[in-house]
């Protein structure tokens, strides 16, 4: 019975330890880096929220949730181009989705967050947090659903 309580412990400690909750670090190799000043400073606060500590802004909350012009979608904090307009579909769950991402600009991570595992999304530039990555997309295309906070995003409409 002694065990079992202290297997029980550890298992608790180890899934709420700070090991798992990893904003983004001044040490990880991203071609764009600043401190956090510098990115207070540049972003709102939600941005801050979202990009820099992996926070989640309210579901439908954003004025991109239903963008439907034609263009490409970048980091708030960066620029770099993140997802285009004609992979943006209606999920419903209150985010904007996109059932692909640019290839090479965004990089994924594991997070347990909320007690299960996820694949986190961050920008490949500068780490910014954006949102996760789930298998519940679009069937007919890639099945993926990026599930993406609207205040990590910035949208360029096309020029035609």
């Amino acid at each position: 019975m002694k065990r079992l309580f202290i297997g029980l412990v550890i298992l608790l400690v180890g899934c709420k330890g700070n090991s798992q909750e990893k904003p983004v670090s001044e040490e990880t190799a991203y071609s764009v880096k600043k401190t956090d000043t510098q990115w207070r400073k540049e972003l709102s606060d939600l941005q801050y929220y979202v990009l820099r500590k992996a926070g989640t802004e309210p579901a439908g909350s954003s004025e991109l949730l239903n963008n439907k012009k034609k263009g490409v979608y970048v980091c708030a904090a960066c620029g770099t181009e993140l997802f285009m307009s004609e992979h943006k579909y209606d999920s419903g769950s209150g985010w904007p989705s996109f059932d692909r991402e640019i290839k090479g600009n965004v990089a994924f991570d594991v997070d347990y967050k909320i007690g299960y595992k996820r694949t986190e999304e961050h920008c490949a530039v500068c780490g910014g947090h954006l949102g996760h990555v789930f298998n519940d997309g679009p069937r007919e295309t890639t099945g993926q659903r990026h599930c993406i906070n609207g205040a990590a995003l910035k949208f360029i409409p096309s020029e035609k």
